[in-house]
């Protein structure tokens, strides 16, 4: 099948979320974690490329790389238009990595303009006047505020963005967006016109994004976050560049003891492990004693649990809890010793028998990922928005894994992801 639109994420939840609101048109879509090894045949590539990379705090040099090698194997691939995605709460440090790969993936491509669009009002994320909002808090004043790895201290876009960019940044705002296609174009040749190359557009639901992807498609190059890449898919059927396929790809069916583990401290990933740890056997990892002894209590815990019971493994806390061990430890290595013992205790699962893993936390889940091996991903229901189930293969066996974002989903998410699952 022809391939449409080449994505790289930095994160692989927020790669599984992307995926997810693609797949909703009936397209094919092919999940890759990490810059795929082997060459591709054009004829073998999904409507739909996803690359996950794990890049999200990696230094800005490193993360500008990767992208720059997933461009590339997207390119010869077959690729001629792309998206970079990145958190729908624009996650990153004050030196990037948004604005830096965004800058290179222009380069690389010849856009002469890009929009950054990280809105996604289904899950209460909306830009309005440049400024971001979670529900009806702005981002400063909502618990992003107390990120472990990206603190969001600001929520105008423009002034997060202008730093790690090369030059201006302008804005659409929604008075723009609301009149319609055409009139968003003519503001986006306006800008291009003073030189600005870089554009924040507004978005509050899901009329405003059908409206931004309409005057946007012909850009070599788009960013945000994955609700204004779900729109693309309409466009490009509507436009006969592709049709949808006969058949649907048939999912496994997948058997086997069930754990969800947990690195994410987010307010809504508390209350979900909150939720859980009444109704399973559940263990919490203390940063200060894993850098001390290591996941050896942990592994002996799971060692004395059945394989056939649901059960959680998890290092969220409140953020004053977050704080004292990064200031014991230090940020990168309070984050990374959970990482380590989580991605010890996931492989140790899988040798019990553990077939279905629930992993909450873009770190997390990366890690995770990359410790079982999994290079590729077949999508499949959504448990919640942008949260799907996905398929994969380790040592030959069949798994299934949902990674969660720290904030997506409810409460139950936890419960609910293994009822859908079990009764697919």
């Amino acid at each position: 099948m022809t391939l449409l639109l080449g994505c790289i994420a930095d994160d692989f939840t927020g790669a599984t979320d992307l995926a997810a609101l693609l797949a909703r048109s009936g397209l094919p879509v092919s999940l890759r974690i990490g810059i795929p090894e082997e060459k591709r045949r054009r004829d073998e590539t999904a409507a739909f490329e996803v690359i996950a990379l794990k890049c999200r705090t990696s230094p800005v040099d490193i993360a500008v790389e990767q992208a720059r090698q997933a461009l590339q194997w997207l390119r010869e691939a077959g690729a001629s238009r792309f998206f970079w995605k990145y958190c729908s709460t624009f996650d990153s440090t004050a030196n990037g990595n948004i604005g830096p790969v965004a800058d290179m993936l222009m380069a690389e491509t010849g856009a002469t303009q890009t929009i950054y669009c990280p809105a996604f009002p289904e899950n209460g994320r909306s830009v309005f006047m440049g400024h971001l909002f979670v529900g009806e808090q702005l981002l400063s004043e909502s618990p992003m505020k107390d990120h472990p790895l990206t603190p969001m201290r600001d929520s105008s876009l423009i002034r997060l963005l202008t730093p790690q960019v090369a030059g201006p940044v302008g804005l659409a705002n929604r008075n723009i967006v609301s009149k319609g296609p055409t009139a968003l174009r003519a503001r986006l040749a306006q800008l291009g016109d003073d030189g600005i190359r870089h554009v924040i557009v507004d978005a509050v639901g899901d009329d405003d994004l059908g409206t931004i992807a309409a005057a946007s498609f012909d850009m070599p190059l788009l960013t945000g976050g994955s609700a204004i890449a779900g729109q693309l898919p309409r466009l490009y059927l509507e436009q006969g560049l592709v049709t949808l396929p006969q058949h649907q790809q048939a999912l496994p069916k997948v058997t086997g003891g069930a754990i969800v583990l947990s690195g994410s401290c987010s307010a809504m990933t508390r209350k979900q492990v909150a939720n859980y740890a009444g109704k399973v056997a559940s263990l919490r990892l203390d940063p200060i004693a894993l850098a001390q002894d290591g996941a050896t209590a942990a592994l002996e815990w799971l060692g004395r649990q059945s394989p056939d019971t649901a059960k959680l493994i998890y290092a969220t806390a409140e953020p004053d809890d977050v704080r004292r061990a990064q200031e014991r430890l230090g940020r990168e290595k309070a984050g990374q010793v959970v990482e380590d013992a989580l991605s010890e205790v996931a492989r140790e699962a899988f040798r019990y028998g553990t077939r279905r893993f629930v992993v909450a936390g873009g770190e997390t889940s990366g890690a995770i990922t990359q410790a079982l091996g999994v290079t590729h991903l077949t999508i499949g229901p959504e448990i919640a928005p942008g949260v799907p189930w996905t398929f994969a293969a380790v040592s030959g066996e069949p798994i299934a894994l949902a990674l969660k974002s720290g904030n997506f989903g409810g409460e139950g998410f936890f419960s609910d992801a293994f009822d859908l699952l079990e009764g697919a």
